[in-house]
């Protein structure tokens, strides 16, 4: 096992390029990336850093330079022959050959497009433009380079005891969770917190005490690298990206009101078992569901993302009801800003109604709270999303509207299309 805190004091981190791999990226991003590469490979889009945290100004903590070289390594990446053969001839959820050799041969030939990198008013505007499946892999990366930066910004002024005692603290503290989490019964949790992880060293530690701790209740990574090293599940499905970029190409109101079933369309030709899991709160949750086409009821399962997870949860088991579907045979996982208390509390209220899953990220990968002076390491929320697709913006509603992105003009529209009322408001932790 690697000692974190020596490695840190010993080489400030220069032994260690932020990302190693190109499979240092969640698995979802991959089953999404060949999706688009069948259905959409030729839509040009630009992705950009988004820091929502105002209070922490990025681009006075972090050196531009090293940003950089970061960004150029992470270029200087290709797949290596053992990483192409674990992705071509591995299982995932069952099925052998996840991956076509089409999209194999596109992947194992990629370099990732440039980036445009500027500083205005304390933050860094970080943007990617091309086409669609080679600028959706610069996502994860991006963010985690950004994520650890700061924390080596951080830490890079303290001594070799206080790190030693930082991560003493840490790991204690990740321990005590496992503790708690292991008195759930039937537990079932993944790790999700590659994107806003506190480092690549940090985010596999946490990962082989989950291992050890939690035993078959930890079903696995999002982090293919990870889960490639530590021999584990690799874990995801789809994310919003799908319906914001899909939702965008639409030419007129009746069409944008079908994009995001069009996405699911295109993802059940591809994807069947618990890789048919609905994501539904790009446009709000209540107005998906009751629109849906009844092929969707079918499906395996619904992620809750964003709103209250309880109200996202009742709804989603009230419209399997109504659907003649019996809940307890299907699959909620509920992925937004857990930790420890909120995972035992919807697991006590929904275990018996449905099966239940877990997707733990930041506060699993990043809880470093109080541990430094001035809480300088607690996590904050930094996204990179796609914000324009073939020249058109992009836009997401969320259940919750502090997560909303895109210009208020078609914001507005996008509430009309979609009969998005009045939301309620919740604060974003990440």
């Amino acid at each position: 096992m690697v000692d974190i805190a020596t490695r840190v004091w010993n080489h400030k981190w220069k032994i260690d390029p932020i990302v190693r791999s190109l499979i240092d990226t969640d698995f979802y991003k991959l089953l999404m990336c060949q999706s688009v590469f069948r259905n959409k490979r030729d839509t040009q889009v630009t992705f950009s850093l988004i820091n929502r945290t105002k209070s922490i100004r990025l681009a006075e903590l972090v050196d531009e330079g090293e940003l950089r070289e970061q960004l150029d390594h992470i270029r200087s990446l290709s797949l290596s022959r053992g990483e192409s053969t674990w992705l071509r001839g591995n299982t995932f959820y069952g099925k052998r050959q996840m991956f076509r050799s089409d999209f194999m041969e596109w992947f194992e030939n990629l370099t990732l497009p440039p980036y445009q990198l500027e500083k205005h008013d304390g933050q860094f505007e970080l943007t990617f433009e091309g086409n669609w499946p080679e600028v959706m892999l610069w996502e994860i990366p991006a963010l985690a380079v950004l994520m650890e930066l700061r924390a080596r910004a951080v830490l890079k002024n303290l001594g070799k005891f206080e790190l030693q005692v930082l991560y003493a603290r840490a790991m204690t503290r990740t321990w005590q969770k496992v503790e708690r989490l292991r008195d759930i019964p039937d537990l079932k949790l993944a790790d999700f917190g590659t994107r806003r992880r506190h480092s690549f060293l940090w985010q596999d530690w946490c990962v082989q005490a989950m291992t050890e701790g939690l035993g078959e209740a930890f079903v696995g990574t999002s982090n293919c690298l990870i889960a490639k090293n530590r021999d584990l599940e690799a874990i995801g499905t789809n994310a919003h990206e799908l319906p914001m970029v899909y939702s965008a190409l639409a030419e007129d109101d009746a069409a944008l009101a079908e994009a995001p079933y069009r996405v699911l369309a295109d993802w059940h030709e591809e994807h069947d078992g618990n890789l048919r899991i609905i994501l539904p709160d790009t446009y709000g949750t209540a107005q998906f569901l009751e629109n849906a086409p009844d092929w969707l009821a079918g499906w395996t399962g619904i992620r809750i993302d964003s709103g209250d997870p309880v109200e996202g949860a009742e709804t989603a088991i009230g419209w399997w009801k109504a659907r003649g579907e019996n809940p307890a045979d299907k699959l909620i996982i509920f992925s937004d800003g857990l930790d420890v208390e909120k995972i035992v509390e919807l697991h006590d209220r929904f275990a018996e109604r449905v099966r239940v899953s877990f997707g733990w990220g930041t506060m699993l990968t990043n809880d470093f709270r109080n541990l430094v002076p001035d809480d300088r390491l607690a996590p904050f929320s930094l996204v990179c999303k796609a914000v324009r697709a073939n020249g058109r913006p992009t836009v997401k509603l969320s259940d919750n509207p502090r997560k909303a992105m895109g210009p208020s003009d078609q914001i507005e529209r996008y509430k009309r299309v979609f009969g998005v009322g009045e939301q309620e408001a919740m604060d974003v932790v990440v």
